[in-house]
């Protein structure tokens, strides 16, 4: 009798540790499906806000490049010195890439990923 009490705790404490075993398992399903719906969120705003800032961006150097090329004469000449200046901008972030782009948008990620 006692033989047989042993074997139903037994069965039952291994069920209850397959029943743990799943709840766990499905949590940190949940908690991985939440981590990455919010990180989505964040990456398509973001996306969405910078897409409105080049439209900005590339209307006011439109205009500047005009405003230039009024200035000298040629309307080509705001242009050419406008993709100068950003030909320079460019150079200055590849030689940086490592340390201001790379490196904190990893510290971003991990953030997100550790709240």
């Amino acid at each position: 009798m006692e033989n047989q009490q042993s074997k139903n705790s037994i069965e039952f404490l291994f069920e209850t540790t397959s029943q743990y075993i799943d709840t766990r398992i499905e949590l940190a399903k949940l908690k991985a499906v939440k981590k990455t719906a919010n990180i989505i969120g964040i990456l398509s705003t973001k996306l969405i806000v910078a897409a409105i800032f080049l439209f900005f961006l590339l209307m006011l150097n439109i205009g500047i490049a005009l405003w230039l090329g009024d200035i000298l004469g040629k309307t080509y000449y705001g242009f050419l010195i406008l993709s100068f200046v950003y030909f320079v901008i460019g150079l200055i972030v590849y030689l940086n890439q490592e340390k201001w782009i790379k490196t904190s948008v990893a510290n971003a990620f991990i953030k997100q990923l550790n709240n």
